[in-house]
């Protein structure tokens, strides 16, 4: 029986972690995987296209792939070749996510049930659309659900418009199809062109149909260099690949100065006609030669844009979510039946995905070359992260599946966190100013988030505490003890951690404002952490609270810490505000009524607890009662 328990649980462990190993091989017989990792630079680093259209995906849809009205599922990529090469046939794709189409008052646009809606479906309505937008408050934080659902809508047509028309001209599918033909002959106008427009500007005769036919170029390429998302065309070696680099217009309007026109320009106009066409050899020749002219041109950096697009592909947090809500199924289920076979083979799948949730880490840390914690979406990364390594090492001691539960729960709930929050775009961004420093963001920032991980997990242990408490018969006195020295010693461990990295903080502080301390938002959050830990500890050693009262005082602990972490930066003022997210406030409000709920619930009368534990404090409850009245 023990060996098919075991069989049974890791079979299923395996099957989520090959699941991440599934290939996205395309079944087209365009090279589409190479396509993928070509480089571009975008937000001011160099990523592969695949991140790209995963992202402008989740901006425009919430998820990374599209369903055709035909039924035929594209994944990020093929989805991208669509829009920028044949565009014609992405703009009948569903990607525009509207959550309450029948809002927004355009007659005929709402369909029953449908939540996704293509470009063509919403062209009728864009004069309409600029108009309602141009109404709206100009102030985002003042703006009610229905203004920035307007906005979102607005917002993501322009994102769209500029990725579609970042490897091409503007212009209809004639144009797409003559690219390459078109620079040729836009190359061969410049220095006619030029010589007509100084003799129109000299008063002398020139032609006409020259000039214009010169001119019409140069406007088309403005505009392009005004609209083009993606910077493809890298600087010239040997400079530095980190300098910026040109999107198709500006580099099409520098040839007019006598640069010569750079060979990416005319692989992308050959890439599009040959995929239009349906030339899958001219294709896949021009991506491979593409792909070779960038590591000939600078082979230190090909390893991170195609290690981005094999991290892409494995999705290593999605699967540590799968893992987590399995660890935590088998916990659940080792308190009723075969607690030994079943808390070890927690134990081991906690290990396995907090191996990957590492893996997942580390290989970002890699790609942006940055420590840990940059922004928000890596913050809940990283919480998730320390909560699941201090919950391994509780359940290698207690081996009880306590551990392995609450460090799942936490680490699937702050996943889910980060999923969210990376609906706004590329989570591997360029650094704001006040976190640009590598040697600060691995001492402060690393620390002090480690010490939100530990607080998060103590509360979440109280929050068991409570759950068994009130409603568990099984929960005893041993029980309670071992619970609640769990909570004490992982509520002193982030106090430490708090402390030491609000102090680091303010040091960084006094070194780059030149004061250690100025009661910014984010400061009195940080501060306020260390106090809830200190009134905790103080509370314990003092004999001022029992189990209850430092239970409820450690929940007390996730609504503090929740405030630091997110709500300093729903304020949107300080110099912290670097992560303002409105869309959270409402479930930060949430987050703290279930905590408040909680608390309330400790403090129900011990005669309504079901455990034993709660029995035995009510029977000397009444004792104490009873001998009080002996005594009057």
């Amino acid at each position: 029986m023990k060996k098919l328990i075991y069989i049974i649980v890791f079979g299923l462990a395996v099957l989520v972690v090959l699941g991440g190993f599934r290939s996205s091989k395309s079944a087209s017989d365009f090279d589409v995987d190479s396509f993928a990792e070509l480089p571009t630079q975008v937000g001011g680093r160099i990523k592969p296209l695949d991140s790209v259209a995963r992202n402008t995906l989740l901006i425009l849809s919430g998820r990374q792939k599209v369903v055709t009205a035909e039924g035929t599922e594209l994944s990020p990529i093929e989805w991208f070749m669509d829009l920028t090469m044949r565009p014609e046939l992405a703009d009948t794709y569903p990607i525009f996510k509207i959550e309450f189409p029948d809002d927004l008052g355009l007659a005929g646009l709402a369909k029953e049930g449908e939540l996704y809606y293509s470009f063509n479906d919403l062209l009728p309505y864009a004069d309409e659309l600029r108009s309602l937008h141009a109404d709206i408050n100009p102030e985002p934080k003042k703006r009610s659900p229905y203004e920035n659902q307007i906005s979102d809508i607005n917002q993501g047509l322009m994102r769209y418009h500029r990725v579609m028309h970042s490897l091409h001209p503007i212009g209809g599918p004639e144009r797409l199809d003559r690219l390459p033909e078109e620079y040729v002959s836009y190359i061969a106008t410049i220095g006619p062109g030029m010589a007509e427009l100084r003799k129109q500007q000299a008063g002398e005769e020139y032609d006409a149909a020259l000039l214009n036919r010169f001119i019409a170029f140069a406007d088309d390429y403005l505009k392009l260099s005004q609209t083009a998302h993606l910077r493809v065309v890298p600087p010239p070696p040997p400079v530095d690949p980190m300098e910026d680099w040109k999107n198709i217009g500006l580099e099409l309007l520098d040839v007019m100065r006598g640069d010569p026109l750079s060979p990416y320009v005319t692989s992308y106009a050959t890439l599009t006609k040959a995929y239009r066409s349906g030339d899958t050899e001219t294709f896949n020749s021009e991506v491979s030669e593409l792909r070779q002219r960038f590591i000939a041109d600078f082979p230190d950096d090909i390893g991170r844009v195609h290690y981005e697009r094999v991290f892409n592909n494995f999705q290593p947090f999605y699967i540590s979510m799968q893992l987590y809500v399995l660890i935590f199924l088998v916990a659940c289920i080792s308190w009723l039946r075969w607690p030994e076979e079943l808390s070890r083979a927690a134990f081991w799948i906690l290990v396995l995905a907090f191996a990957i949730h590492t893996f997942g880490l580390i290989s970002r840390m890699y790609i942006q070359g940055r420590p840990p914690v940059t922004n928000l979406y890596s913050s809940a990364v990283f919480v998730g992260w320390g909560a699941v390594l201090l919950g391994t090492f509780i359940e290698k001691f207690y081996k009880n599946g306590v551990g392995a539960a609450m460090a799942s729960l936490v680490g699937f709930c702050t996943l889910i966190v980060a999923h969210h929050l990376a609906m706004s775009g590329d989570t591997l961004e360029m650094m704001r100013a006040v976190l640009d420093s590598n040697f600060w963001l691995a001492t402060h920032v690393v620390i002090i988030t480690f010490g939100y991980s530990a607080m998060f997990f103590a509360g979440t242990l109280a929050l068991f505490f409570l759950v068994l408490g009130v409603f568990s018969k099984r929960f005893d006195n041993n029980a309670a003890r071992s619970l609640g020295s769990m909570v004490y010693g992982i509520t002193a461990f982030a106090t430490l951690f708090s402390l030491v990295g609000t102090i680091l903080g303010g040091i960084w502080a006094d070194q780059s404002w030149g004061r250690f301390w100025g009661w910014d938002p984010k400061e009195n959050g940080a501060l306020m952490i260390v106090v809830m830990g200190a009134i905790y500890l103080h509370a314990r050693w003092g004999g001022i609270f029992r189990e209850r009262g430092l239970m409820s005082l450690a929940i007390c602990g996730n609504i503090i810490t929740a405030w630091s972490w997110f709500g300093t930066n729903l304020l949107g003022v300080g110099l912290h505000s670097y992560g303002f997210t409105d869309s959270g406030f409402y479930w930060l409000v949430i987050f703290w009524l279930s905590q408040l709920a909680f608390i309330a619930i400790a403090f129900i009368p011990w005669r309504f607890w079901r455990s034993e534990f709660g029995q035995a404090n009510y029977r000397k409850a009444r004792k104490r009662i009873l001998i009080a009245a002996e005594e009057l």
